[in-house]
């Protein structure tokens, strides 16, 4: 909380160009959106050599599972992200960290270097992976769409 007040004391002053309600805004003062960020994401991502889409969904994703799993409550989380079915939020409550696990050794990129020998034993994809890369995908549609 200390860091948030020292931002609204000493940083977010001198970036406003206009004044608005907005907590986070970008280097040229305006309100902080989801495209902004989706682009500062894309381009660190590029930077990093990383080539896979969707970069800005997984810290969403990561967000909303770290919240359930601390006990907020799915409406709460459907509202966040901006779900208009909550069966779309339930399908975080199935994931659990070793299903996050799989998701990341199934996307990393290290994966590519990975013989097929070598794949970590006990992690198999079942249903719910499937769901959860399918939601992924077609939020990032979604989001995509003019």
């Amino acid at each position: 909380m200390r860091l948030v007040e020292k931002y609204l004391i000493e940083s977010r002053p001198h970036l406003l160009v206009a004044d608005h309600e907005t907590l986070f805004v970008t280097d040229y003062g305006a309100p902080l959106s989801h495209k902004f960020l989706g682009n500062k994401v894309k381009l660190y991502l590029k930077l990093a050599h990383i080539e896979k889409p969707g970069g800005a969904h997984l810290f969403r994703h990561a967000m909303a599972t770290h919240m359930l799993d601390n006990g907020a409550d799915t409406r709460f989380i459907q509202a966040m992200l901006g779900h208009a079915k909550l069966d779309t939020t339930q399908i975080y409550t199935h994931v659990s960290i070793e299903k996050l696990k799989q998701i990341h050794d199934a996307t990393h990129p290290a994966r590519l270097t990975r013989t097929s020998n070598e794949r970590p034993s006990g992690r198999q994809t079942n249903e719910t992976t499937h769901a959860l890369l399918d939601a992924l995908a077609a939020e990032s549609n979604d989001d995509e769409a003019p």
